[in-house]
Protein backbone atom coordinates (compact mmCIF):
# COMPACT_ATOMS: atom_id res chain seq x y z
CA UNK A 1 0.00 0.00 0.00
CA UNK A 2 3.11 2.35 0.26
CA UNK A 3 2.20 3.89 -3.75
CA UNK A 4 -0.86 5.09 -1.94
CA UNK A 5 0.77 6.87 1.01
CA UNK A 6 0.27 10.64 0.95
CA UNK A 7 3.07 10.84 3.25
CA UNK A 8 6.26 8.76 3.48
CA UNK A 9 6.31 5.84 5.46
CA UNK A 10 9.74 7.29 7.52
CA UNK A 11 8.42 10.72 7.31
CA UNK A 12 9.63 12.61 10.55
CA UNK A 13 7.41 15.45 11.07
CA UNK A 14 7.72 16.55 14.73
CA UNK A 15 4.15 16.52 16.35
CA UNK A 16 5.33 15.80 19.73
CA UNK A 17 6.77 19.14 19.38
CA UNK A 18 3.95 20.92 19.07
CA UNK A 19 2.49 18.80 22.02
CA UNK A 20 1.90 21.39 24.40
CA UNK A 21 0.19 23.53 21.97
CA UNK A 22 -1.42 21.12 20.79
CA UNK A 23 -3.13 20.40 24.14
CA UNK A 24 -3.58 24.24 25.19
CA UNK A 25 -5.71 24.33 21.91
CA UNK A 26 -7.92 21.47 22.92
CA UNK A 27 -8.18 22.79 26.51
CA UNK A 28 -9.35 25.88 24.78
CA UNK A 29 -11.54 24.59 22.78
CA UNK A 30 -13.15 22.39 25.87
CA UNK A 31 -14.09 25.44 27.74
CA UNK A 32 -15.27 27.19 25.02
CA UNK A 33 -17.85 24.57 24.36
CA UNK A 34 -18.83 23.47 28.07
CA UNK A 35 -19.15 27.04 28.33
CA UNK A 36 -21.39 27.18 25.21
CA UNK A 37 -23.41 24.07 26.68
CA UNK A 38 -24.05 25.79 30.21
CA UNK A 39 -24.54 29.19 29.30
CA UNK A 40 -26.54 28.29 25.76
CA UNK A 41 -27.64 25.09 26.04
CA UNK A 42 -29.13 23.02 23.39
CA UNK A 43 -31.77 23.72 21.19
CA UNK A 44 -34.03 20.72 21.80
CA UNK A 45 -35.80 19.03 18.97
CA UNK A 46 -39.06 17.59 19.35
CA UNK A 47 -37.78 14.38 20.07
CA UNK A 48 -37.03 15.75 23.82
CA UNK A 49 -39.73 18.68 24.23
CA UNK A 50 -42.71 17.13 23.19
CA UNK A 51 -45.46 18.23 20.86
CA UNK A 52 -48.06 17.61 18.49
CA UNK A 53 -47.51 15.25 15.89
CA UNK A 54 -49.73 15.30 12.28
CA UNK A 55 -50.06 12.30 9.95
CA UNK A 56 -51.00 12.97 6.68
CA UNK A 57 -51.98 11.08 3.33
CA UNK A 58 -51.65 12.07 0.09
CA UNK A 59 -53.15 10.85 -3.19
CA UNK A 60 -49.84 10.77 -4.81
CA UNK A 61 -46.01 10.07 -3.41
CA UNK A 62 -45.17 13.97 -2.18
CA UNK A 63 -41.68 15.59 -2.05
CA UNK A 64 -40.70 15.69 1.27
CA UNK A 65 -38.82 19.20 0.98
CA UNK A 66 -41.95 20.71 -1.06
CA UNK A 67 -43.90 19.76 2.01
CA UNK A 68 -41.16 21.30 4.65
CA UNK A 69 -40.70 24.33 2.59
CA UNK A 70 -44.96 24.86 2.78
CA UNK A 71 -44.92 24.60 6.22
CA UNK A 72 -42.31 27.05 7.03
CA UNK A 73 -43.76 29.45 4.79
CA UNK A 74 -47.32 29.09 6.40
CA UNK A 75 -45.25 29.56 9.98
CA UNK A 76 -44.54 26.24 10.60
CA UNK A 77 -40.82 26.70 11.14
CA UNK A 78 -38.62 23.94 12.44
CA UNK A 79 -41.29 21.49 11.71
CA UNK A 80 -40.01 17.59 11.02
CA UNK A 81 -41.46 15.82 7.99
CA UNK A 82 -41.06 12.26 7.90
CA UNK A 83 -42.14 9.99 5.14
CA UNK A 84 -43.40 6.13 5.88
CA UNK A 85 -45.50 3.28 4.94
CA UNK A 86 -46.29 3.83 1.24
CA UNK A 87 -44.57 7.12 1.28
CA UNK A 88 -47.78 8.41 0.18
CA UNK A 89 -47.80 9.33 4.14
CA UNK A 90 -46.15 11.86 5.73
CA UNK A 91 -45.44 12.68 9.63
CA UNK A 92 -45.29 16.43 11.06
CA UNK A 93 -44.13 16.76 14.10
CA UNK A 94 -44.35 20.60 15.65
CA UNK A 95 -42.25 21.67 18.25
CA UNK A 96 -44.27 22.33 21.76
CA UNK A 97 -44.92 26.02 22.30
CA UNK A 98 -48.09 28.01 24.02
CA UNK A 99 -50.18 27.92 21.20
CA UNK A 100 -50.19 24.05 21.28
CA UNK A 101 -50.42 23.28 24.88
CA UNK A 102 -54.39 23.08 24.82
CA UNK A 103 -56.84 19.22 24.58
CA UNK A 104 -57.90 17.60 21.99
CA UNK A 105 -60.02 20.04 20.10
CA UNK A 106 -57.06 22.28 19.66
CA UNK A 107 -54.73 19.71 18.87
CA UNK A 108 -57.13 18.67 16.34
CA UNK A 109 -57.44 22.03 14.54
CA UNK A 110 -53.86 22.36 14.44
CA UNK A 111 -53.92 18.59 12.79
CA UNK A 112 -56.52 20.28 9.87
CA UNK A 113 -53.94 23.93 9.88
CA UNK A 114 -51.36 21.85 9.33
CA UNK A 115 -52.81 19.66 6.58
CA UNK A 116 -54.03 22.71 4.73
CA UNK A 117 -50.50 24.42 5.11
CA UNK A 118 -48.98 20.70 3.62
CA UNK A 119 -51.07 20.43 0.49
CA UNK A 120 -49.10 20.44 -2.29
CA UNK A 121 -50.36 21.96 -6.21
CA UNK A 122 -52.39 18.74 -7.28
CA UNK A 123 -51.78 16.52 -4.60
CA UNK A 124 -53.63 17.60 -1.72
CA UNK A 125 -53.08 16.56 2.04
CA UNK A 126 -55.49 14.63 4.55
CA UNK A 127 -55.20 14.86 7.75
CA UNK A 128 -55.41 10.71 9.36
CA UNK A 129 -54.45 11.62 13.02
CA UNK A 130 -53.40 14.33 15.53
CA UNK A 131 -52.26 13.27 19.02
CA UNK A 132 -50.05 15.24 21.58
CA UNK A 133 -46.36 14.13 22.27
CA UNK A 134 -45.27 13.91 25.66
CA UNK A 135 -42.41 15.35 27.18
CA UNK A 136 -41.97 13.02 29.23
CA UNK A 137 -41.07 10.66 26.86
CA UNK A 138 -38.55 13.20 25.60
CA UNK A 139 -37.13 13.08 29.15
CA UNK A 140 -36.71 9.96 29.19
CA UNK A 141 -34.81 9.82 26.02
CA UNK A 142 -32.45 12.42 27.34
CA UNK A 143 -31.35 10.29 30.22
CA UNK A 144 -31.01 7.19 27.67
CA UNK A 145 -28.66 8.67 25.55
CA UNK A 146 -26.69 10.19 28.79
CA UNK A 147 -26.43 6.41 30.02
CA UNK A 148 -25.48 4.86 26.56
CA UNK A 149 -22.80 7.17 26.31
CA UNK A 150 -21.52 6.34 29.90
CA UNK A 151 -22.46 2.51 29.10
CA UNK A 152 -19.97 3.26 25.57
CA UNK A 153 -17.12 4.72 27.67
CA UNK A 154 -17.05 2.39 30.18
CA UNK A 155 -17.11 -0.36 27.85
CA UNK A 156 -13.98 1.42 26.04
CA UNK A 157 -12.13 1.79 29.19
CA UNK A 158 -12.29 -2.27 29.71
CA UNK A 159 -11.20 -3.17 26.23
CA UNK A 160 -8.07 -0.84 26.01
CA UNK A 161 -7.16 -1.60 29.53
CA UNK A 162 -7.38 -5.17 28.54
CA UNK A 163 -5.98 -4.82 25.08
CA UNK A 164 -2.93 -2.12 26.59
CA UNK A 165 -2.35 -0.76 29.83
CA UNK A 166 -4.27 2.13 32.10
CA UNK A 167 -2.47 4.83 30.61
CA UNK A 168 -3.15 3.79 26.94
CA UNK A 169 -6.88 3.69 28.67
CA UNK A 170 -6.47 6.98 29.77
CA UNK A 171 -5.39 8.57 27.03
CA UNK A 172 -7.77 7.29 24.39
CA UNK A 173 -10.62 8.23 27.06
CA UNK A 174 -9.78 11.47 26.90
CA UNK A 175 -9.26 12.20 23.47
CA UNK A 176 -13.03 10.76 23.09
CA UNK A 177 -14.12 12.57 25.22
CA UNK A 178 -12.97 15.38 23.98
CA UNK A 179 -14.44 14.65 20.64
CA UNK A 180 -17.75 14.36 21.89
CA UNK A 181 -18.04 17.41 23.58
CA UNK A 182 -16.60 19.39 21.00
CA UNK A 183 -19.12 18.04 18.90
CA UNK A 184 -22.00 18.51 20.93
CA UNK A 185 -20.62 22.12 21.93
CA UNK A 186 -21.03 23.07 18.14
CA UNK A 187 -24.72 22.36 18.98
CA UNK A 188 -24.98 24.10 21.86
CA UNK A 189 -22.85 27.40 19.95
CA UNK A 190 -24.71 27.02 16.60
CA UNK A 191 -28.19 26.68 17.79
CA UNK A 192 -28.89 24.02 15.12
CA UNK A 193 -32.03 21.52 16.41
CA UNK A 194 -30.42 18.75 18.92
CA UNK A 195 -32.87 15.60 18.02
CA UNK A 196 -32.31 11.60 18.36
CA UNK A 197 -30.30 11.64 15.18
CA UNK A 198 -27.70 14.32 16.30
CA UNK A 199 -27.18 11.86 19.68
CA UNK A 200 -27.19 8.86 17.25
CA UNK A 201 -24.07 10.96 15.07
CA UNK A 202 -22.40 11.62 18.31
CA UNK A 203 -22.53 8.40 19.24
CA UNK A 204 -21.09 7.03 16.25
CA UNK A 205 -18.82 9.32 16.06
CA UNK A 206 -17.19 8.11 19.65
CA UNK A 207 -16.88 4.33 17.46
CA UNK A 208 -14.65 6.58 14.84
CA UNK A 209 -12.46 8.41 17.14
CA UNK A 210 -11.25 5.61 19.46
CA UNK A 211 -10.61 3.29 16.28
CA UNK A 212 -8.41 5.64 15.03
CA UNK A 213 -6.97 5.80 18.25
CA UNK A 214 -6.53 2.55 18.59
CA UNK A 215 -4.74 2.18 15.26
CA UNK A 216 -1.82 4.66 16.26
CA UNK A 217 -1.37 2.97 19.71
CA UNK A 218 -0.98 -0.21 17.71
CA UNK A 219 1.61 1.28 16.18
CA UNK A 220 3.46 2.74 19.08
CA UNK A 221 2.97 -0.92 20.86
CA UNK A 222 4.90 -2.45 18.01
CA UNK A 223 7.50 0.13 17.43
CA UNK A 224 8.32 -0.29 21.43
CA UNK A 225 8.64 -4.19 20.96
CA UNK A 226 11.34 -3.32 18.02
CA UNK A 227 12.67 -0.55 18.21
CA UNK A 228 14.96 1.39 20.99
CA UNK A 229 14.82 4.93 21.26
CA UNK A 230 13.60 7.21 23.36
CA UNK A 231 9.53 7.52 23.87
CA UNK A 232 9.09 10.48 22.18
CA UNK A 233 11.18 10.12 19.31
CA UNK A 234 8.94 6.53 19.31
CA UNK A 235 5.36 8.30 19.64
CA UNK A 236 6.90 10.86 16.71
CA UNK A 237 7.33 8.17 14.69
CA UNK A 238 4.22 5.96 15.12
CA UNK A 239 2.35 8.79 14.60
CA UNK A 240 4.05 9.95 11.28
CA UNK A 241 3.52 6.10 9.97
CA UNK A 242 0.07 5.70 10.63
CA UNK A 243 -0.44 9.44 9.16
CA UNK A 244 -1.32 8.72 5.38
CA UNK A 245 -3.75 5.71 6.60
CA UNK A 246 -5.42 7.99 9.01
CA UNK A 247 -5.68 11.08 6.55
CA UNK A 248 -6.86 8.56 3.30
CA UNK A 249 -9.48 6.97 5.89
CA UNK A 250 -10.97 9.97 7.47
CA UNK A 251 -11.34 11.75 3.99
CA UNK A 252 -13.27 8.43 2.78
CA UNK A 253 -15.43 8.60 5.83
CA UNK A 254 -15.97 12.36 5.34
CA UNK A 255 -17.43 12.35 1.97
CA UNK A 256 -19.73 9.53 2.58
CA UNK A 257 -21.04 11.45 5.38
CA UNK A 258 -20.74 14.98 3.04
CA UNK A 259 -23.44 13.11 0.58
CA UNK A 260 -25.62 12.23 3.19
CA UNK A 261 -25.53 15.76 4.34
CA UNK A 262 -26.21 16.91 0.67
CA UNK A 263 -28.80 14.54 -0.09
CA UNK A 264 -29.83 12.69 2.72
CA UNK A 265 -32.57 15.63 3.32
CA UNK A 266 -33.58 17.47 6.48
CA UNK A 267 -34.24 14.76 8.82
CA UNK A 268 -30.73 13.65 8.70
CA UNK A 269 -28.93 16.38 8.23
CA UNK A 270 -28.50 17.02 12.02
CA UNK A 271 -26.73 13.36 11.98
CA UNK A 272 -24.76 13.98 9.03
CA UNK A 273 -23.48 17.17 10.32
CA UNK A 274 -22.36 15.99 13.86
CA UNK A 275 -20.59 13.00 11.58
CA UNK A 276 -18.84 15.49 10.07
CA UNK A 277 -17.51 17.51 12.44
CA UNK A 278 -16.73 14.46 14.76
CA UNK A 279 -14.97 13.40 11.86
CA UNK A 280 -12.50 16.31 11.68
CA UNK A 281 -12.20 16.61 15.14
CA UNK A 282 -11.35 12.95 15.60
CA UNK A 283 -8.83 13.13 12.96
CA UNK A 284 -7.10 15.79 14.49
CA UNK A 285 -7.62 13.87 18.02
CA UNK A 286 -5.53 10.99 17.07
CA UNK A 287 -2.66 13.14 15.96
CA UNK A 288 -2.09 15.92 18.49
CA UNK A 289 -3.87 14.82 21.55
CA UNK A 290 -3.82 10.71 21.93
CA UNK A 291 -0.07 10.59 21.52
CA UNK A 292 0.93 13.61 23.17
CA UNK A 293 -1.12 12.68 26.23
CA UNK A 294 0.88 9.40 26.46
CA UNK A 295 3.97 11.41 26.40
CA UNK A 296 2.33 13.44 29.10
CA UNK A 297 1.87 10.22 31.35
CA UNK A 298 5.20 9.19 31.25
CA UNK A 299 4.62 6.08 29.27
CA UNK A 300 7.43 3.69 28.89
CA UNK A 301 8.34 0.11 27.34
CA UNK A 302 7.38 -1.33 30.69
CA UNK A 303 4.07 0.11 30.62
CA UNK A 304 3.08 -2.82 27.77
CA UNK A 305 5.01 -5.39 29.97
CA UNK A 306 3.32 -6.98 32.70
CA UNK A 307 5.36 -6.95 35.89
CA UNK A 308 5.38 -10.45 36.13
CA UNK A 309 7.05 -11.63 32.93
CA UNK A 310 9.60 -8.70 33.91
CA UNK A 311 10.61 -10.16 36.80
CA UNK A 312 11.06 -13.40 35.43
CA UNK A 313 12.82 -12.72 32.54
CA UNK A 314 15.16 -10.48 34.63
CA UNK A 315 15.60 -13.79 36.93
CA UNK A 316 16.64 -15.72 33.67
CA UNK A 317 19.84 -12.95 32.96
CA UNK A 318 22.70 -14.11 33.77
Amino acid sequence: MKPFNLFPYDSNINFMRLRWISLATAGLLLLVAVGGMVTKGFNFALDFTGGVGVELRYDKVPDVDDVRHKLDASGYGGAQVQAFGSGKDLLVRLQADGKQAGGADQTSSIGDAVAKAASLAGNPAEKRSSAVISAQVGEELAWNGFYALLFVLLGFLIYISARFEWKFAVAAIIATLHDVIICAGWFALSGHEFDLTVLAGILSVMGYSINDTIVVFDRVRENFKSMRIPPRELLNKSVNQTLSRTIITSFVAFLTVFALYLYGGGSLRGMAESQMIGIIIGTLSSIFIACPLLLWLNVTKQDLMPKAKDEAALARRP
